[in-house]
């Protein structure tokens, strides 16, 4: 099996690293450590993300009717690689870009995808996604926000929690219940500014703006704002989730920070015998884990149905930014202070939270028993 890049890929990777040398700022990393969800990086995010556009650099992936360049997938997880190790300076619009986008062009309505889309093919939009429940957390059939119908509308009330990104947000993806049925689930792109939403940060290590919870008091939608037909959400949500679970390569900037904790080593002398065992199975960790997400690309570079290999890429990718973590508090824990290198300390506030985002990695672990192993069901998506 051949894993090397064609030349017109490597062009592509070439492309994406001038383009970030010539439109990241100098004082960039040290703002990226404010995470994707700060108010500096998605302010910054909407400069950057029409210059992205401009360059052909946003969505070359998706179909030229819809403003892309029919490009691979391949091409966009060239460019997903390059920019979370970076430290992601499209900021929350990777959203719009890696799975809101295409969901939208998949179950969309005519006039959703022309106000939709076309926002998000400028770079100027910031969305949210309201999944978890306080209640529920990634169990997504246990949610009890309610969407009750009147007429050509909805109320909707009820809670969100760990909402990435809300306080910023135009517009939310939004899983509510539209009957008493267990999997009655019906999606809605909320417009955020609806009366009768409450915003509240939580504050956490993780970085300021990432985290939140959000309450709806009869806050309406329209029909007309439903993403699919009514209580046909899990279907929408499945589909989203095969492109989220996997669309941050957050091996990227794993491998470039146990890089920089082995270049300190070997710089002062203690790249010992055990620590290159320790640096070995970090490194193996990560390779692990971009194998297995290459082959969720390749299937759905090939068409092909989804399969658990999603659900196991997604736990490597978990399991390598923890072991890389580890490695630089057991044998680098000075990069987290210094100055050299900003993103170590980026790489690590994104670990704590690969475990929980996108589904618990305890989720993902039952998904993989009942689509890998057939060993029963599971209650997640």
């Amino acid at each position: 099996m051949e894993f090397g890049w064609t030349e017109a890929q490597q062009a592509v990777r070439g492309k994406v690293c001038s383009f970030l040398d010539a439109h990241l700022p100098s004082r960039w990393e040290q703002m990226a450590c404010l995470s994707p969800g700060s108010e500096a990086v998605t302010n910054f995010s909407k400069s950057f993300c029409p210059s992205l556009a401009e360059a052909g650099l946003l969505i070359p992936h998706w179909p030229a009717e819809y403003g892309g360049a029919d490009a691979s997938t391949w091409e966009h997880f060239i460019i997903g690689e390059q920019m979370w190790e970076a430290g992601e300076p499209r900021g929350p619009q990777y959203y719009n870009v890696n799975w809101i986008g295409p969901t939208i062009m998949k179950f969309g309505a005519p006039e959703q995808k022309e106000l939709h889309l076309n926002r998000m093919r400028q770079g100027d939009v910031i969305w949210c996604q309201g999944f978890s429940e306080p209640s529920g957390g990634s169990d997504l059939a246990a949610l009890r926000t309610r969407a009750e119908r009147k007429d050509d509308r909805y109320l909707i009330n009820g809670s969100k929690i760990w909402t990435s990104y809300a306080r910023l947000a135009e517009f939310c993806f939004l899983l509510a219940r539209t009957s008493s049925e267990r999997r009655a689930i019906s999606v809605f792109l909320l417009p955020m500014d609806r009366p009768g939403i409450t915003v509240r940060p939580i504050q956490s290590v993780v970085g300021d703006g990432d985290l939140h919870e959000v309450f709806f008091d009869d806050v309406e939608v329209h029909e007309s704002e439903r993403l699919g037909p009514e209580g046909g959400g899990w279907e929408v949500v499945r589909y989203a989730l095969n492109f989220e679970r996997i669309g941050i390569p957050r091996y990227a900037l794993a491998l470039r920070t146990l890089h920089r904790s082995v270049a300190a080593l070997i710089r002062d002398d203690g790249f010992s015998e055990a620590v290159q065992g320790a640096a070995a199975s970090a490194y193996a960790a990560c390779e692990a884990a971009r194998l297995l997400v290459y082959e969720v690309v390749d299937q759905r570079a090939r068409s092909s149905p989804s399969t658990g290999i999603t659900s196991m890429a997604r736990y490597a990718i978990v399991t390598a930014e923890r072991g890389v973590a580890d490695f630089v508090l057991d044998w680098t824990p000075h990069l987290f202070a210094s100055d050299e290198d900003p993103m170590v300390a980026t790489h690590h506030k994104r670990a704590i939270a690969a475990g929980i985002a996108v589904g618990a990695a305890e989720i993902q672990l039952n998904l993989i028993a009942r689509d890998m192993l057939g060993l029963g069901a599971s209650r997640g998506l």
